[in-house]
């Protein structure tokens, strides 16, 4: 996949001057965390996950328990389960696109039939959910939606996730709801846990995006339908039998104090962002809906442009690096600018960048 060859970590991150690239906030480190390890004992853990840490995340969703919880590697991990579990060549899934990678390439590489609902910029990359009903197959096992969406930072409204989910029900369908950024919206109170709102509802979630902890590779998947939860759990044990008891532990030390984290992280998102919308309201030469969820936005280029020459200047010259829309199977008109990870020195630094850019590389 072209998104890991360009990665910043396969590239190194001390060869990019101004990343903005990343979809997640910035990294924590322990020192920021304050977490003694010493008397981890390193032994295999419960396959299901640390019960302390799944009862923190389950203590701030009303209606989910413990047991709705399973710990996996990262979203990721929980992503691959739920595919390869529920999917296979003769089946149908129905995905919003664009999206991020695991989402569209594991049912992919299952043979799976695949019909995607495209988010339109003329539209706000709102889902449109006529068209997923439209969609619906006899063989139909699985939709599959993102919000706080990635790339875009668009969010459904709870009216339309309550929709889509009773959509799946009625049709008995599960629906993932992948919301790695649903603890970070922008400007309003996050969504509740969509597994809360329906047995038919997946909720997919990481320490990742929102949290600064993506190197602890941990993350989780609830639903409060029993059968579903038994099929993943034997996946996982299939698949790498339990977590790392380390990164359990970790994670369980940082979710004790999970407010104070995300109060820094929403602080210093909002600072940043409104670096972004002001950058953009001067960038006349982009069209952009601006995000409500997340640290993404997903611009299009909207003047005519030498495209490659465009990348290779903000790269190789500028030292500036954001995610090109074929990570996405978008034209690379259009790109992902991450807000939330660099320094607010190093976004103002890129953005600047950006505009260079496309100063030398607009066709006149």
């Amino acid at each position: 996949m072209p998104i890991e060859i360009e990665s910043p970590e396969q590239m190194g991150y001390d060869a990019i001057r101004c990343n903005l690239t990343e979809s997640s906030v910035r990294d924590l480190s322990f020192e920021d965390l304050n977490i003694d390890l010493n008397e981890l004992v390193i032994c295999y853990g419960h396959h299901v996950g640390k019960p302390e840490l799944r009862a923190l995340i389950a203590k701030d969703n009303q209606g989910i328990e413990t047991e709705d919880v399973l710990l996996t590697t990262g979203a990721a991990g929980a992503l691959f389960i739920i595919h390869t579990s529920l999917l296979s060549a003769d089946d149908h899934l129905i995905v919003m696109r664009p999206n991020y990678g695991t989402n569209i390439e594991t049912p992919k590489a299952l043979g799976c039939a695949t019909t995607y609902i495209d988010l339109d910029i003329a539209n706000g990359f709102k889902a449109n959910i006529d068209a997923f009903r439209a969609a619906i197959q006899p063989n139909t096992k699985l939709i599959s939606i993102t919000t706080p969406h990635n790339p875009t930072g668009v969010s459904l409204t709870l009216a339309e996730l309550q929709e889509l989910i009773a959509l799946g029900a009625a049709n008995k369908i599960p629906v993932l709801v992948d919301e790695t950024y649903r603890e970070i919206p922008i400007g309003k109170t996050p969504l509740p846990m969509a597994a809360s709102l329906s047995e038919w509802a997946i909720s997919i979630c990481s320490l990742s995006k929102s949290y600064g902890l993506p190197g602890i590779r941990l993350g989780w998947l609830a639903t409060k339908n029993k059968v579903l939860l038994e099929t993943f759990l034997a996946a996982k044990e299939q698949i790498y039998i339990c977590n790392s008891v380390v990164d359990e532990e970790i994670a369980y030390q940082a979710m004790l104090h999970k407010e104070a984290i995300l109060a820094k992280i929403r602080h210093d998102i909002q600072i940043n962002f409104n670096h972004v919308i002001q950058w953009l309201a001067q960038e006349k030469r982009l069209d952009c809906v601006l995000p409500d969820g997340g640290v993404v936005v997903f611009p299009r280029i909207k003047v005519p442009i030498d495209i490659n020459k465009f990348y290779r200047v903000l790269n190789e010259d500028l030292g500036t690096y954001v995610g090109p829309g074929h990570w996405f199977e978008m034209d690379k008109t259009y790109f992902r600018l991450g807000f939330g990870w660099p320094t607010e020195t190093e976004l103002l630094e890129g953005l600047a960048n950006i505009s260079k850019a496309l100063d030398r590389t607009v066709i006149v």
